[in-house]
């Protein structure tokens, strides 16, 4: 992997966006390279993963790591190439109409699913209703299709029949597609997990079943799952011969396992187990000057979660700026972490997207909203304390229980807890699939969460906090904020500049009430086997891109 390459992003130009942006049985041999394999002539990689797959059902992922493989063994109308540019997937080509609301697509007719049927536009109308659909309580259904498509916000408030939405296939082989705005982002928005096909009656057949394991999926992608189930600590995706463009494809088989301990992860990469891993920050220094180590920069913004209506002290704005401004951001990314990535004084990250007009960074043009300020975090607290009658605060800090995530709230909570006189910080680490139940139940105080962009807009991150948003699990809302963003998606969808400075604005807003405090946003230090090619990383969407994946001269 190399550094990514903002620049590409550039070629996009200034993007409307009016979006609202994982029982096989378990493999028992590590993943790695086997001689067997090797000796067949067969193409294999192998690679870690920080936990298991939380989900394979394109209506209900919600993470990295799901939509990393809903997008190897899946794929929509279209696909992100090594530029980040859609290339065609399932469609052929598409016409938008003169006003900008009707999309036309016309879909490849040799596109199969692992079992045989036909790939159709009937598959999209289907998974795409089903996404909508309040029964299947889906969270980035409402997320990214309410105010995009026809009707999706009335359908997910229960308000109309999901064959209202403005999605319809005019035979099998044409799916035309209505917008709520012009939205000349739509193609790229289609590349996106949500938005993948479902073949309704295998769904159907499988019921409780279906993806939740790998006789329970059905591919029409790259690659099939193998060997995997929902609980599986590793797992292999194998070439799929049926898919249209199967001799683009070229590796055999991927293989993938679960490691969370970094000194196990760096015996598995230096005796040739595996072909990558990421570098903790005690192993950076010793590896820095390898061959094989790269930094990859990352859109990932990581922050702390205050849920208001679990803690009567987090509902307190007073209290929440103290909090956010009571640890050393520099000092995380520089000894905790020591991977490149860098504190986050906001949350629209650094080189993701331009201002219209100067082309400056959003970011730079933002600027630092919430620094470490020890004086003013005091100043707060001692305010906070005062408006809640108490000189004591106790508060449960949720996060992932890897190791680096570990050390990051170890210092974070003593950060707090040391800084703030009378705070008791208790911490809860878990698998990251109960994390995000958690999160998705509002059963958690203070979270360590994350965000990485689902497409080139700073409205993929602002939209996170609107009152009705599917992803705001805090109780957080403010109606000045929740205008400043919807108008982006609505009156000022045509008027770029109009709309970025109701993103300045509202990103204001949303750190005066302190509704969230950023950290840092991320980079990957990685060590990564020269043999390794053709595996692209996305600065949005799925972050690993494996069609293309080969195998070069080590």
């Amino acid at each position: 992997m190399k550094v990514k390459h903002w620049l590409l992003l550039l070629t996009f130009g200034l993007l409307l966006s009016v979006l609202a942006a994982c029982s096989g049985d378990e493999s028992k041999e590590p993943a790695g390279t086997d001689a067997k394999e090797e000796e067949k002539g067969e193409k294999v990689l192998s690679f870690l993963n920080p936990e298991a797959i939380p989900s394979m059902d394109p209506s209900l992922a919600t993470d990295e790591s799901s939509f990393i493989y809903l997008a190897a063994t899946m794929e929509g109308l279209y696909r992100l190439d090594e530029k980040t540019q859609a290339t065609p997937g399932i469609a052929k080509e598409h016409k938008v109409s003169d006003d900008g609301l009707t999309w036309t697509f016309t879909l490849r007719e040799d596109a199969k699913w692992s079992n045989g049927d036909p790939v159709t536009a009937h598959d999209f109308v289907y998974s795409w209703q089903r996404a909508v659909d309040p029964a299947t309580q889906s969270e980035y259904g409402p997320y990214m299709i309410s105010g995009v498509i026809k009707n999706a916000t009335a359908i997910t408030k229960s308000e109309m029949e999901v064959d209202q939405l403005g999605v319809k296939a005019e035979g099998d082989y044409t799916l035309v597609v209505e917008l709520e705005n012009p939205t000349p982002y739509f193609e790229t928005l289609t590349t996106f997990g949500t938005f993948l096909p479902m073949n309704k009656k295998f769904v159907e057949e499988k019921g409780d079943k279906f993806a939740t394991s790998s006789e329970n999926l059905l591919a029409n992608g790259p690659y099939v799952m193998s060997n995997w189930s929902s609980t599986s600590d590793s797992w292999e995706l194998v070439k799929n011969e049926d898919y249209w463009d199967a001799k683009t494809v070229k590796m055999d088989k991927l293989t993938f396992k679960v490691v969370k301990d970094p000194q196990t992860a760096l015996n598995l990469y230096e005796e040739g187990t595996v072909d990558r891993m990421d570098l903790t920050s005690d192993l950076v220094d010793q590896y820095s000057s390898s061959e094989d180590y790269a930094v990859a920069a990352d859109t990932f913004v990581y922050f702390l979660k205050f849920n208001q209506t679990k803690s009567e002290a987090l509902a307190n704005k007073n209290i929440r700026a103290a909090l956010s401004r009571a640890f050393d951001k520099d000092a995380l990314v520089g000894e905790i972490l020591n991977n490149g990535s860098i504190a986050a004084n906001g949350l629209v990250p650094r080189d993701f997207t331009p201002m219209p007009g100067s082309g400056e960074d959003f970011r730079k043009v933002s600027g630092d909203l919430v620094k470490y300020d020890i004086e003013a975090a005091k100043e707060f607290w001692a305010k906070g304390l005062a408006e809640l009658g108490t000189d004591t605060v106790e508060l449960e800090f949720l996060a992932d229980d890897d190791q680096t995530t570990k050390n990051l709230v170890q210092y974070v909570a003593n950060q707090l807890s040391t800084n703030l006189e009378g705070l008791k910080v208790t911490i809860k680490q878990v698998p990251k699939k109960q994390r995000l139940a958690l999160d998705t139940a509002m059963d958690y105080q203070l979270q360590l969460s994350r965000w990485g962009p689902d497409f080139l807009d700073p409205y993929t991150f602002m939209n996170l906090w609107t009152t009705d948003s599917g992803n705001n699990w805090t109780g957080y809302s403010n109606p000045t904020y929740d205008k400043l963003v919807k108008d982006t998606a609505s009156t000022l969808a045509t008027d770029q500049e109009a709309r970025y400075k109701n993103f300045l604005e509202a990103e204001k807003v949303l750190f005066e009430d302190a509704a969230i405090a950023p950290v840092y946003q991320a980079s990957r230090a990685q060590l990564i086997s020269p043999k390794v090619q053709g595996v692209f990383v996305n600065p949005f969407g799925a972050t690993y891109e494996y069609k293309w994946a080969d195998v070069g001269e080590e």
